[in-house]
């Protein structure tokens, strides 16, 4: 199906090894989570493997890869040429489009849940929601007749309801399946292996690695052999602490009688040369069991600044909306949309693809920065949106400018696994997950006491996700977050609201974890 041999990947930039020396298959039928941090060359190889030859101006590709099935490759965003054109010009651009009989359209369209003339539809991509997009996507990808999905964030975008159709497709569709997901709830259901690409020692030192277990079993496995490796590293460094202890003591006492040996007692003196020549090849025997030990287990997961604020009075109405209809342009999104806020709650708003969430957020936003009694931070979905791509990192988050806010912005980047080159080069050249990154340190430097969060955790990484929901669940603020998350809005939120095209609804089931 897909043989990969000694792949190196390195950026021509400034030369900094991505992947290097990866082997590994995927099998008939395996679907394999590719994960790791943001920024280490998950998306880079899926267009390596995918063929694409745009990639070779920004990487050196090294090593073997062998496909013996035809591959289809959905890309983490629709380019944008194809966004302005019509579903049927899409479409048309596929060649075979024109082999499918209106029956094979009919039962794509049904196994897509899709009307079953879209594919003639004259309405522009850009136009649909983001899951009917990804739909579309998909559609075309499987007209191909693929063996082989290699799939860049399949589940961006996607409501809860659409996010379950995936889950039942991948596991349904009996293909094969290298994907990259930051949904664990979706790498749960649907992995039957893991590949993980790691950056270790200051991202300096690729590591790869294949386990052909589920999602939950993987990291419930890392975690042990973690733990396991940590408790021999520092029992065998407890010991050889003594040992040295010990060693140290001889050594200090042969020093001392060699200080006071009598000039008139030779022999003595050689005697002791000899015993201190002993200790000293007994030194440097402990320096080589020093190298041997047992190294403290590395791995690479995010650390984020903490989310501090002075919080509002519980009790306070941060929010008390009424708005008869939300449009966009002539067109009516949702009508009677009310709702009330207070300082104490997080806030997770759920809703279908196309309902307006993105949408309100952005208006209650224009609502609440107008008032002064409210710290309000707005993240939006796409963390670009808000950064000057041609500024650096650094330069984005100084606001006097002076050498010691440099400094201890850079400590502050370096704590979430950003390189030197990587904060003092232009935004432009940053991951999603590392522009998200950039934004919860703007975040957290902002003291805000309302977030107003637009999908919060759909730029990071599995491994980022744990420890965004802690510091989310620890922050003493309010938070007014979309999110089609399942795991954010059981272990953040404290209430669920659903955006219907008649208003909201309460969903307090919606904030329950349902992994299980």
């Amino acid at each position: 199906m897909l043989l990969v041999e000694n792949l190196t990947l390195t950026h021509l930039k400034d030369l900094t090894p991505l992947i290097e020396n990866l082997t590994f298959s995927l099998k008939d039928g395996e679907r394999m989570a590719l994960i790791g941090e943001e920024g280490n060359g998950k998306s880079t190889l899926l267009r390596v493997l995918a063929g694409d030859e745009s990639v070779k101006t920004y990487v050196d590709i090294r090593g073997k890869i062998t496909l013996t099935s035809r591959a289809a490759y959905l890309p983490q965003e629709l380019a944008s040429h194809d966004r302005e054109k019509s579903a049927y010009a899409f479409f048309s651009d596929c060649p075979a489009f024109f082999d499918q009989s209106a029956r094979d359209l009919g039962e794509l369209a049904a196994r897509l849940r899709l009307p079953s003339d879209v594919f003639y539809s004259e309405q522009t991509l850009a136009s649909f929601s983001g899951g009917e997009r990804v739909k579309l996507q998909m559609a075309r990808l499987l007209m191909q007749s693929p063996q082989l999905l290699l799939l860049d964030e399949p589940s961006n975008d996607l409501d809860r309801e659409t996010v379950q159709w995936l889950e039942s497709f991948l596991n349904t569709c009996g293909l094969s399946v290298l994907f990259v997901s930051h949904d664990e709830a979706l790498l749960e259901q649907t992995a039957t292996a893991v590949l993980l690409i790691e950056r270790l020692r200051r991202r300096q030192v690729p590591r790869a690695g294949v386990s052909r277990m589920g999602y939950r079993e993987f990291t419930a496995s890392r975690s042990s052999l973690f733990s396991r490796q940590e408790q021999v590293a520092r029992k065998e460094r407890e010991e050889f602490k003594e040992k040295m202890q010990r060693f140290e003591q001889i050594r200090r006492r042969v020093e001392h009688d060699q200080e006071a040996i009598s000039r008139r007692n030779p022999g003595g003196a050689r005697l002791l040369k000899k015993k201190m020549h002993a200790v000293l090849s007994m030194g440097r025997r402990f320096e080589r069991e020093a190298l041997e030990m047992t190294a403290m287990p590395e791995s690479e997961e995010a650390i984020f600044a903490k989310l501090t604020c002075t919080p509002l009075p519980p009790a306070k109405t941060v929010l008390s909306l009424d708005i008869p209809q939300l449009c966009v342009g002539e067109r009516v999104l949702c009508r009677d949309v009310r709702l009330n806020v207070r300082a104490n709650e997080k806030l997770c708003i759920l809703g279908k693809n196309g309902v307006g969430k993105s949408t309100l957020l952005r208006a209650i936003r224009d609502r609440l920065h107008a008032r002064e009694d409210l710290r309000v931070f707005y993240m939006p979905q796409d963390p670009g949106d808000l950064l000057d791509m041609e500024k650096t990192p650094i330069d984005m988050l100084t606001s006097t400018g002076d050498a010691q806010e440099r400094a201890h912005i850079g400590v502050m980047l370096g704590s979430m696994k950003f390189t030197a080159e990587e904060m003092n080069h232009p935004c432009a050249g940053l991951s999603g997950g590392q522009k998200a990154k950039l934004m919860f340190l703007a975040m957290a430097l902002s003291g805000a006491n309302v977030l107003l969060l637009d999908e919060p955790t759909r730029n990071l990484s599995p491994l980022s996700g744990p420890v965004i929901r802690r510091l989310f669940a620890d922050y003493p603020g309010c938070i007014l977050a979309v999110s089609h998350d399942r795991l954010f809005a059981g272990e953040v939120c404290t209430r669920a609201v659903l955006l219907t095209p008649d208003g909201f609804q309460e969903a307090r089931a919606a904030v329950e974890d349902d992994r299980d």
